[in-house]
């Protein structure tokens, strides 16, 4: 990404009543972060969802010092920028409607791998519940798995341990920005994690490990994953709102069963009791719900007679078949076109056969 371009991009993130999913509709009407800010005021409120109070922010705003002083953060500190219409951005969680726009990553793995789960738990964790997760992860080791966790007391940190010291990839997720470290006492193995895994925020530097933020950074480890495991957690707490979050998303929950009596396994016993949670002796359990030993026979592409398509039809095609699966906002991005001509024609095409819908406006080839 252009530095010109991070820089609006942060800005963006920086106007006031502007959130994700607008900053995206922005984005994909004006067709870059810089244009956003060069439209017209007229214009901005014809956007679905912007109305004249965030027009008169986006017009207004000035202040693009901070966002060039973060941009020069970034490239000091080897930092990468994701933005979510780039490849390296995690796809999972790109699906979502509050998904970040921008997130900044420091490390080494690709957040896309085929396998990924997030480990949650209690702070106060027992030596049962750092026993299984410790478990659970080392049986992980035959699936090659990315271990997505939050870098917190207990079982946090024995998930990224564990995953660490048996050579898996594992990335914390982190609520403040990457200029700081929370908790410190976790400092070396953050360090360690660089070499194989990361640190991952969609917070700039300067922001402070603020107890709402935490909340807020759940949704990412909830949705860059294929399923969280929920070790132990009472009732209450952290781990119940990823669980919950993840529910939402459709993503598979799995919970580590504990005693009736017990409070700090509470919380795994009534997502199960209530259906949300499948229940989890071992890694088998995972691995079955998920489909990981299944094998999945791939069928042929189907051939496109281009020499019956419009211009614009086989640039669609080619921009499809190049990504094979492409996100509306991406496809506008990469083709100088009107959204809603794009959307008719993508209509047009699937009549036709030569494309198909999947969820959260994705589209493939038939």
């Amino acid at each position: 990404m252009k530095e010109e371009t991070l820089k609006y991009l942060i800005a963006l993130q920086s106007v006031s009543l502007v959130g994700p999913k607008l900053a995206k509709n922005l984005i994909a009407y004006c067709g870059s972060p810089e244009a956003v800010f060069k439209e017209k005021k007229p214009h901005l409120r014809k956007i679905p969802g912007i109305g004249r109070k965030t027009s008169e922010n986006i017009v207004c705003f000035k202040n693009f010092s901070k966002a060039e002083k973060e941009v020069e953060f970034i490239l000091i500190h080897k930092i990468k920028p994701l933005f979510y219409l780039e490849d390296e951005y995690p796809q999972r969680l790109r699906d979502l409607d509050d998904a970040p726009v921008l997130l900044y990553f420091k490390g080494e793995t690709d957040l896309n791998r085929p396998k990924v789960l997030a480990f949650v738990g209690t702070r106060d964790a027992t030596s049962y519940g750092k026993k299984t997760c410790q478990r659970f992860i080392e049986e992980l080791m035959k699936y090659n798995v990315t271990v997505i966790s939050g870098l917190a007391f207990g079982i946090d940190y024995m998930a990224h341990k564990t995953a660490f010291e048996t050579g898996l990839p594992t990335v914390a997720v982190l609520g403040h920005g990457l200029d700081t470290l929370y908790p410190s006492q976790h400092r070396s193995l953050a360090v360690k994690m660089l070499e194989n895994g990361g640190l991952l925020t969609e917070y700039p530097s300067g922001t402070i490990p603020e107890k709402e933020n935490f909340p807020s950074r759940n949704r990412i480890v909830a949705g860059m994953v294929d399923g969280v495991v929920v070790v132990e957690s009472g009732k209450k707490g952290g781990a119940m709102i990823t669980a919950e979050i993840a529910f939402s998303y459709n993503r598979e929950i799995f919970a580590v069963p504990g005693r009736a009596i017990d409070e700090m396994s509470a919380g795994c016993n009534n997502l199960i009791r209530y259906n949300k949670a499948y229940l989890a002796e071992n890694v088998n359990d995972i691995a079955y719900h998920l489909g990981w030993d299944i094998k999945i026979e791939h069928k042929t592409k189907n051939t496109i007679n281009f020499a019956a398509l419009s211009g614009i039809e086989k640039k669609i095609i080619e921009v499809i078949q190049k990504e094979e699966k492409i996100n509306i906002d991406k496809m506008l991005f990469m083709i100088n076109i009107d959204p809603p001509q794009l959307s008719m024609m993508l209509l047009e095409m699937e009549f036709n056969g030569f494309i198909k819908t999947l969820p959260g406006n994705f589209y493939q080839m038939a």
